[in-house]
């Protein structure tokens, strides 16, 4: 009998260990691995076969532990296709933390949906993606693709580390070319501290790496690519749809731009360039010229995502742009710069990589296709000026945080060019904030605030003037969140945009400002220019910190005290000088009046981290004087 009883469990034992992958069991993930993990990359494996100029084909398994919500978002369930890009393999399996299968997805399970943004350069034209929402954590999924492509511009970049809170066991990369093609890579961020295995072997080239341990993010951490190793790859000779191309260097691959993308589109109806020389008229001025121009293309034409031409680089044809006023990033600025040259202004199509949250470069070392948009490059006698050609209401000459502060490519019939695009620093990015209020004896404060913004706080600010009225004040309680109980009783705006000055005027009024506490009135003085940002607090800083942005705020607070009221106490003032700020911030009494001066200047830049906790701690200084008190007390 007890001879039965174990056989019984052995062979229980064995089906159920028959009934599972072993390779996909959440508890054989190395702890080191876990710490600081949302997910885990437990394979990696992608194969890049160049078979010829015109032919690409990618292989992927990519096989990932996930631990919560978080790591949801490192999962690949998403492929691009086109009619140049063929999804022949696409699955999906499911396993639960003891590496059991659940469910497998076909391709025939991807859903599909259309792709345009109208941003992007290259913006592929559908997808499959999958629908999936787990049941429990943790669980791991294989995915595995298969993409055809003729289209050899784009080779997918390879990095060992997969974002912040990711870990990875094993990630391999090898690309299989022909050698007259030219396979060209560039690898950034590489050191001893991880160790990447790279081999070339005739005309194949490889890179794994093993046992990455995840990475935390930390407050104004620079961008992650900025931090870990990543290798670009390009071909010398490739192809994009029905045009073949070469990316030798700038010079090169700016003059195949400019002939086989934008030669054949600049043809304008005969009525239209009369017409934008009649606007014109006597002026010679070319910036004035310019401006005459930029207005004309607002006026006549909106953007809207269109998906046409080469591998979604082609703009639309001038000629279609007049006739249809509309286009988007690519087709206004073409039609802009065809305008511009029809009045004799040179002007050159620039492509970029915009985004207001990060500032990528163009790598001016690596020449191949890049970017995400297409801005406009007007030369002067001093610096260039940058049109953004998609916006109806954007100033001539601003170019705002989307574009600013990094290097672009310019598109010259000669051939292209690396420039870098306006920088704001902390002299340009300006706001004067000029308030008076006064505090009447139950607590509430009446009074007019009028900012002035420069800069990129006008790029912030000059949209509200076409906000309607119940929007503008949600904006006003939201940015003076600290003044319970606000209203906004009046608000008029004037935007200049000659100067680029954009002028805010309320008045205000607010209950229960002030505590009231045993006859006295205890209140914050700078009610209307306070920045009580932290950065989180580290006990152990792992990365140099980045202030993306600099800026020179200032105001002058006047506050009216009650007629039978005297101050028992107010703050003293304090100065901080540093590198990377500069605050003031003073409070004076002048009969029955209180005088706030402050001053803060935040320094763009990048700083080690030995600097950051003293960056913190300025701070947090700032923070508690921007909320100082005063007590008033009844005479």
């Amino acid at each position: 009998m007890k001879y039965k009883i174990i056989v019984f469990f052995a062979l229980l034992i064995f089906n159920f260990s028959q009934s599972q992958s072993s390779d996909y069991s959440a508890f054989l993930v190395p702890d080191e691995l876990k710490e600081n993990a949302n997910a885990v990359v437990r394979l990696s494996d992608l194969s890049i076969q160049i078979s010829s100029q015109k032919s690409m084909t990618l292989k992927s398994k990519i096989v990932i532990t996930v631990y919560n919500e978080y790591g949801l978002k490192n999962l690949n369930l998403l492929e691009y296709y086109d009619k140049n890009r063929r999804v022949s393999k696409l699955e999906a399996t499911v396993y639960d933390s003891f590496g059991k299968e659940i469910k497998t997805y076909k391709k025939r399970d991807f859903k599909e949906r259309s792709v345009a943004d109208g941003v992007s350069i290259f913006n592929d034209n559908r997808a499959l993606y999958l629908d999936f929402t787990p049941t429990s954590y943790p669980f791991t999924m294989v995915t595995e693709s298969e993409i055809e492509t003729s289209n050899t511009a784009f080779i997918p970049s390879w990095s060992p580390i997969d974002g912040y809170f990711v870990s990875t066991e094993k990630t391999n990369l090898s690309i299989t070319y022909k050698p007259d093609l030219k396979l060209k890579f560039y690898e950034k961020n590489f050191s001893e501290a991880l160790s990447i295995k790279k081999s070339e072997t005739g005309s194949t080239l490889s890179y794994t790496a093993e046992s990455i341990k995840a990475i935390k993010k930390e407050d104004l951490s620079p961008n992650l690519y900025d931090l870990v190793p990543i290798v670009f790859f390009s071909l010398e000779n490739f192809h994009l749809e029905s045009v073949d191309g070469t990316a030798k260097n700038w010079t090169d691959f700016g003059q195949w731009y400019f002939n086989s993308i934008l030669s054949d589109t600049e043809e304008l109806p005969a009525a239209t360039i009369e017409k934008i020389k009649q606007l014109v008229g006597n002026e010679k001025d070319p910036i004035e010229i310019a401006k005459i121009v930029y207005k004309f293309v607002q006026n006549k034409t909106r953007y809207v995502s269109v998906q046409v031409g080469i591998g979604g680089w082609k703009p639309m044809l001038a000629k279609d742009v007049d006739k249809l006023g509309y286009g988007d990033c690519k087709a206004l600025t073409n039609y802009t710069r065809v305008l511009l040259k029809n009045v004799g202004v040179a002007s050159y199509y620039t492509v970029v990589y915009a985004g207001s949250d990060e500032k990528k470069n163009i790598n001016k070392d690596f020449v191949s296709i890049q970017g995400n948009h297409v801005i406009l490059a007007l030369p002067t006698d001093k610096e260039m000026i940058w049109l953004e050609c998609t916006s109806q209401i954007q100033p001539f000459g601003l170019q705002g945080d989307f574009t600013d502060d990094r290097n672009v490519l310019v598109i010259k019939p000669e051939g292209g060019e690396i420039v870098k695009t306006k920088t704001y620093d902390e002299k340009e990015t300006t706001k004067f904030t000029k308030a008076s209020y006064q505090m009447l004896d139950d607590g509430t404060i009446k009074g007019k605030v009028e900012i002035l913004s420069k800069g990129l706080h006008y790029d912030n600010a000059f949209s509200k003037e076409r906000m309607g009225k119940e929007q503008q004040v949600e904006l006003y309680k939201e940015q003076y969140n600290n003044v319970n109980n606000l209203k906004i009783d009046k608000i008029s705006i004037n935007n200049d945009t000659d100067t680029i000055l954009f002028n805010e005027q309320i008045e205000v009024s607010a209950t229960n400002y002030a505590q009231i506490n045993n006859g006295k009135l205890i209140f914050v003085l700078n009610a209307f220019d306070q920045n009580v940002f932290i950065p989180k607090k580290y006990k152990s800083r792992e990365n140099s910190f980045r202030i993306i942005r600099g800026f020179n705020d200032q105001s002058e607070t006047e506050i009216s005290i009650p007629a039978d009221f005297k101050i028992e106490a107010k703050p003293q003032g304090i100065e901080l000088n540093s590198e990377f700020v500069y605050y003031k911030i003073e409070f004076n009494q002048f009969n029955d009046k209180l005088i706030c001066k402050r001053k803060l200047i935040v320094k763009q830049g990048l700083f080690g981290k030995e600097n950051y906790e003293i960056y913190r701690k300025f701070r947090e200084t700032i923070a508690k004087s921007d909320s100082s008190k005063v007590i008033l007390t009844k005479i």
